[in-house]
């Protein structure tokens, strides 16, 4: 409905700001003018608040220096502030930050903020999001230095961080293409970034990126509750009267109206042909989150048509996969390390877990079994030394307790490189170092040259990516020697057909370094500035090798059988499993380990007074392992309750069984849930379930 107003609204504008603190909307900036006929246009830089309960509109006049007046800027709300970034002064692009105190209107004035670190360029036109006290600012209008880049301002420390994409794999989900009158919106963890103008197409997706993970990937709404981070999208119909665009102004005359949608009185129109309808693609349009949900209203769609439909996006939030996080914590702590490499001439020594190594690298896996191989035949009866007993499962498992740690030597391998590697093993990634920084580039040549050794075509892809994205016209000659001396071709080449770029070439001849290159590969630079090769363009598929989880589902369903540790007796039946997986990620089996480790290396498994059938137990060990989640609705009543009882990092297996065993409650197991419901005190659960006994009372 059309809201009630009263005092003196804001001048009719476009492209202003309007944020909600406490129980007021806030409108900053934006321009007044006729824009049908291009006259009087003006920037502003007044601030009005609007009083939802009252209706009163108050324009803030405040003592002391203001904000250039603009438009098409970023504006969010952090820590009781007004927070107004970048945006058009009438003239230029800016790039400045200004913040106001909304708490008393009376003692309050503006603040220019001193910002540092990797500032975005001037831009406008583009969103902000804040989310995990920090603000987002991701694309927008920056004229010829417009790019796809996400950037982080700390709120705290006042800096600004561009957000890396070099960990971004050849093959994963890039991040979205450069755009402009786009939205993004935080929900829980995550960013949603949807529509704007790419490259002159409106696309339509809606993309997703985990602050967490630093990842990007694109949402297909479902049409069901699955495993996915998003449920659907929906257009919203409004009962009362709905902000008017009549067709023949297209929509171009100002308003100083305000509208109200009670979201609690919506309904949903369900299209007869889907479950979930996307939006077409359109530009400045807007996005809030409203509960659980984000509501998109309006925009430009094809033609310069403006909009006036609102659509719902239901978001399902889950717990995030901690999977990677467990394995690197193992990693930084070395507890329960079984194994120790000994490294290069200098013999140096880095600790690790057999189960974790033998999974993820076929060339460390061979080294590992052949000393194991070598302590056969010596044959050290030592007290103190490991006695190894058969387990009776078909005679091949072996058993090994307290024994000293298996040394493997790696003649390759100097230690510092090795040990990105091994982080790269637990974790999939590899902390980048800084960025450009000669030393650290040299670093990860090394890592990228022990990736090639040992086969690890994911691990080069990453390194290769760091490096080709830190040369430049300071380190590319030191890049480009190293890499000629490591015998790297791939990285060489990238080396020299970046010092023969027109714009490059002749600043890198003048440079100290390029005297004391080796004559070969002056040579190389010259003939290749004289004569550049004819560019081949390969058909062959990129090998990005294979995830962590990936190599931990196989290892699960048998290429670890050799290398297990431990027998889980589960009803009186063994299975064989590995002790620093189920250490990593169950603090339970951690602490056993640590202080009270079976003598004969044989844990029986129960949930709490409940045994768990062998397939329930199954999906657990899947969900240790490798993270998933997905099982039979039967499964989720067995493993309700054992986040709680192996303690694993958060409740994400719980959320998922609760979600399985409420799409998949029947007359017939109600009763079943019910009672596991009642044992473990999922109260919401409980509810469900009654819920359903009182609807149904006749049949359960």
């Amino acid at each position: 409905c059309r809201a009630f107003t009263t005092g003196t609204p804001p001048a009719p504008r476009y492209h202003h700001s309007a944020v909600v603190y406490g129980s007021s909307m806030f409108v900053f900036g934006g321009y007044t003018g006729d824009i049908y006929s291009n006259s009087n246009l003006k920037n502003k830089n007044d601030l009005f608040e609007y009083k939802f309960a009252t209706g009163q509109w108050t324009e803030w006049k405040t003592e002391g220096r203001l904000p250039v007046a603009r438009s098409a800027h970023g504006a969010t709300v952090y820590s009781d502030k007004l927070w107004i970034f970048a945006g058009y002064d009438g003239n230029a692009r800016l790039n400045d930050m200004w913040t106001i105190g909304l708490q008393d209107r009376e003692l309050t004035c503006w603040e220019e903020i001193e910002q540092s670190g990797e500032i975005p360029p001037s831009c406008c036109n583009f969103p902000v999001a804040v989310c995990k006290d920090k603000m987002f600012v991701f694309s927008g209008q920056s004229g010829a230095k417009i790019t796809n880049n996400l950037f982080q301002f700390e709120f705290k420390e006042k800096i600004w961080t561009r957000i890396p994409t070099e960990h971004l794999l050849r093959g994963s989900p890039p991040p979205p293409q450069r755009r402009y009158g786009h939205t993004m919106v935080a929900f829980d963890r995550h960013l949603y970034v949807f529509g704007g103008a790419a490259d002159n197409t409106l696309p339509n997706e809606l993309h997703c990126y985990d602050v967490d993970s630093q990842t990007w990937e694109v949402i297909q709404p479902s049409p069901d509750s699955e495993v996915k981070q998003s449920a659907l999208a929906e257009r919203v119909s409004a009962p009362e009267e709905a902000p008017s665009l009549p067709s023949e102004e297209r929509g171009l005359k100002k308003s100083r109206d305000v509208f109200g949608l009670d979201f609690s009185i919506t309904t949903v129109k369900q299209l007869p042909t889907a479950d979930s309808e996307l939006p077409s693609g359109r530009l400045f349009h807007a996005a809030a989150v409203i509960s659980d949900a984000m509501y998109i209203f309006g925009g430009t769609v094809d033609n310069n048509i403006r909009s006036g439909e609102m659509y719902r996006f239901q978001f399902s939030c889950y717990p995030k996969c901690t999977l990677h996080e467990d394995y690197g914590r193992l990693w930084e702590n070395r507890q329960f390390s079984d194994l120790e490499f000994v490294l290069g001439e200098k013999e140096e020594r880095v600790q690790g877990h057999t189960a974790i190594v033998t999974a993820r690298c076929k060339w460390l896996k061979k080294k590992i079994i052949q000393a194991r191989e070598r302590l056969k035949q010596v044959n050290i009866e030592d007290e103190g030394h490991a006695t190894c007993q058969k387990d009776g499962i078909g005679g091949n498992v072996k058993l090994c307790r307290l024994q000293p740690l298996l040394e493997v030597p790696i003649r390759e391998a100097e230690a510092q490189p090795f040990e990105v590697l091994m982080q790269f093993l637990y974790t999939d990634k590899i902390k980048y170092p800084r960025k450009g920084h000669v030393q650290d580039v040299l670093l990860i040549m090394d890592v990228y040259k022990l990736a090639l050794n040992f086969k690890l075509s994911r691990l080069e892809q990453l390194c290769l990516q760091y490096i080709e994205a830190s040369v430049d016209l300071q380190n590319v000659l030191i890049v480009c020697e190293n890499a000629n001396k490591l015998q790297l071709d791939q990285l060489k080449e990238h080396c020299l057909n970046f010092v023969v770029k027109e714009s490059h070439f002749n600043q890198v001849i003048m440079m100290k370094e390029f005297e004391h290159l080796s004559s070969s590969l002056i040579v190389e630079i010259v003939r290749r500035k004289q004569q550049p090769p004819v560019r081949t363009h390969s058909d062959q598929p990129l090998d990005i090798g294979t995830s962590l989880i990936q190599d931990m589902k196989a290892y699960l369903e048998g290429a670890g059988t050799e290398f297990c540790d431990i027998i889980l007796l589960l009803d009186g039946h063994p299975r064989p499993a590995h002790k620093a997986i189920l250490a990593a990620r169950s603090s339970y089996f951690e602490a056993m380990f640590r202080s009270f480790m079976p003598e004969d290396g044989q844990v029986n498994i129960s949930i709490g007074e409940m045994v768990p059938s062998k397939q329930a137990f199954e999906s657990m060990l899947r969900y240790i392992y490798y993270g998933e989640v997905n099982m039979p609705p039967e499964d989720s009543l067995y493993l309700f309750a054992a986040p709680y009882y192996y303690g694993f990092s958060n409740n994400r297996l719980q959320a998922y069984c609760k979600q399985n065993l409420e799409m998949n409650v029947t007359v017939e197991n109600v009763l079943q849930i019910l009672e596991a419901a009642d044992k473990t005190q999922a109260l919401d659960m409980k509810r469900h379930c009654l819920h359903i006994i009182v609807h149904q009372f006749t049949k359960v």
